[in-house]
């Protein structure tokens, strides 16, 4: 199968020196795009900025801002089997991006802020056939809102988890994850790294795929 993976932050220009952002390091992604190629699958891997080795025999494309990955998506998302959503894709993105450093000595009250691309939505008139599966990375109430979106995107799969939990965010080794399915499967994980519920994961999808 051919694996298209998404990994890391994404960056919203504020100036040239400053920008929006989160806390994604990037491993769950790249522990996925590892995975996948460790079973033989080929994997294209969209990243955001992260400071990480890429894996090898994996394809990667480097992006910053969520515009610039969702259209790698939109480009690859034809030729692949599997899409994991597994990006902290910045949901929102200055309307402005000065083109010079704003100085302390500006009286600057707010910042206009305007939605990101949502890119599942964006390819989910393409999905057809091929299985997508996405992340919900939650502060409260984590099955609530992982079921909403596995329903609106219209996955196949959801991971989440939440974040404050120890061990169980952005930028460590480890995770802790709850696996919902479009069929109504639950499956809780415990804390374990993120390679463990990286090969977790492929494994669901090479049983689900094999199974149709």
């Amino acid at each position: 199968m051919r694996f298209l993976v998404t990994a890391g932050p994404t960056r919203e220009a504020l100036d040239p020196v400053r920008f929006l952002s989160n806390r994604s390091s990037g491993r769950m992604g790249y522990a996925l795009a590892r995975a996948a190629r460790s079973k033989g699958h080929d994997v294209v891997l969209v990243s955001g900025p992260v400071a990480l080795q890429p894996p090898d025999g994996v394809m990667v494309t480097h992006v910053v801002s969520a515009a610039e990955m969702c259209a790698a998506v939109e480009r690859e998302v034809e030729a692949c089997d599997v899409l994991i959503m597994a990006a902290a894709v910045a949901d929102w993105r200055p309307v402005e991006v000065r083109a010079q450093k704003m100085k302390k000595s500006e009286s600057v009250a707010s910042v206009h802020l305007e939605r990101t691309p949502d890119i599942l939505q964006r390819v989910a008139a393409r999905k057809g056939g091929r299985c997508f599966v996405g992340f919900a990375a939650e502060t409260e109430n984590v099955e609530v809102e992982a079921r909403r979106k596995l329903r609106e995107k219209g996955l196949d799969l959801i991971v989440a988890n939440d974040v404050t939990k120890p061990g169980s965010g952005f930028d460590v080794e480890t995770n802790e994850v709850i696996l919902l399915s479009a069929d109504g499967v639950v499956e809780k994980l415990p804390l374990m790294p993120k390679c463990a519920v990286a090969d977790h994961i492929i494994a669901w999808i090479e049983r689900r795929v094999s199974a149709r």
